[in-house]
């Protein structure tokens, strides 16, 4: 996965900059977890949809004879432990998915059967971006399509176990394919299911994402500053709290000082919400894109407005009902990096 780059020259504890969950930018490394970390609003909570540990159902790749494609061209030389890496939207209708993201995002399709399993391949201007696989699900089921993110680790295993002892859940047990590396699917103590990976291709370089291409990850944790604690141990991130503005959680991930991912608070009033993983898709228009989702077929659950950088966001769902967030970033019109 690509992600932006964003300067920072101010320490990690109250800089503004660093409240900007538009791009991975460089963080310095002078404190660690800062306790407690005070509450921050959070700007998504009130509008994704559920998602429960079964949307996986017991992993999309489970069919024998299956072996999915590599998240790269070619490798990279590089490995960024912590960083979120690939994205596959697991989704009962892949032909319908397609014609979705094709339209929204430009995105380009190649088709794969094997083993029983259909999966497409997401190109932007010929780079893999992301996977789409199908899984059926059985009406009134307790679980919805859903995107799932792929976190860079070096050791599957020994990760898979740490997770497990503190507090995951192993939904996918670890397995080697032949052309993409090895990868698990975990759940986080409060729910969250997220995969990890060993890719063969190596990790994608960081560098400012083009439209079409994921540009921001964001957990929404019922306990923010407990959940970026169990990652911190899985990935040895760099925890940084920003300032509150209403009463709720907001942490920065950071891996290579880059900020890799943001932890926000849900609402501790409504238990409804589910914790869940959500990525961002870098487009040039936020209100185009959410007006376009809504012809398509998706919906808008959350609509689109500037946050306090300037930066329009938005919160789509496509046909089938996955989440998936847009980000206009302003900043980058300019031509100078924050």
């Amino acid at each position: 996965m690509v992600t932006a780059v964003c300067k920072v020259s101010s320490a990690p504890h109250g800089i503004a900059a660093a409240d900007r969950p538009t791009c991975a930018y460089p963080i310095r490394r002078e404190t660690v977890m800062p306790a407690p970390i005070p509450r921050q609003r959070t700007l998504l909570a009130s509008a994704i949809v559920a998602f429960t540990l079964a949307v996986t159902s017991r992993g999309a790749f489970a069919a024998a004879g299956f072996d999915p494609p590599p998240i790269a061209n070619a490798p990279s030389m590089e490995h960024h432990i912590g960083k979120v890496i690939w994205a596959e939207l697991v989704t009962p209708d892949v032909a319908a998915a397609k014609l979705f993201y094709a339209a929204l995002f430009g995105w380009a399709f190649q088709d794969i059967y094997a083993g029983g399993t259909r999966y497409a391949l997401a190109r932007q201007d010929g780079v893999p971006v992301a996977g789409i696989v199908q899984n059926g699900i059985r009406r009134g089921a307790r679980r919805q399509p859903a995107w799932l993110t792929f976190i860079a680790v070096q050791d599957v295993d020994v990760t898979v176990a740490n997770a497990v002892g503190g507090g995951g859940t192993l939904i996918q047990p670890p397995r080697t394919y032949q052309a993409r590396g090895r990868q698990a699917i975990l759940a986080d103590p409060q729910g969250a299911v997220f995969a990890v990976m060993a890719s063969f291709t190596d990790d994608p370089v960081d560098a400012l994402a083009p439209p079409g291409t994921w540009i921001w990850s964001s957990l929404l944790a019922r306990d923010a500053s407990g959940d970026a604690a169990f990652y911190q141990s899985l990935f040895g991130y760099d925890v940084f709290d920003l300032e509150s503005e209403d009463g709720q959680e907001h942490v920065i991930l950071s891996t290579d000082d880059y900020a890799r991912a943001g932890v926000n608070s849900l609402p501790a009033d409504n238990v409804a919400r589910h914790p869940r993983w959500l990525q961002f898709v870098r487009v040039a228009d936020a209100n185009a894109a959410a007006m376009l989702a809504v012809q398509l077929g998706g919906s808008v659950l959350v609509a689109p407005h500037v946050d306090r950088h300037g930066d329009r966001l938005a919160v789509l769902a496509d046909p089938s009902g996955a989440a998936v967030g847009v980000m206009e970033w302003i900043a980058a019109d300019t031509g100078e990096l924050p």
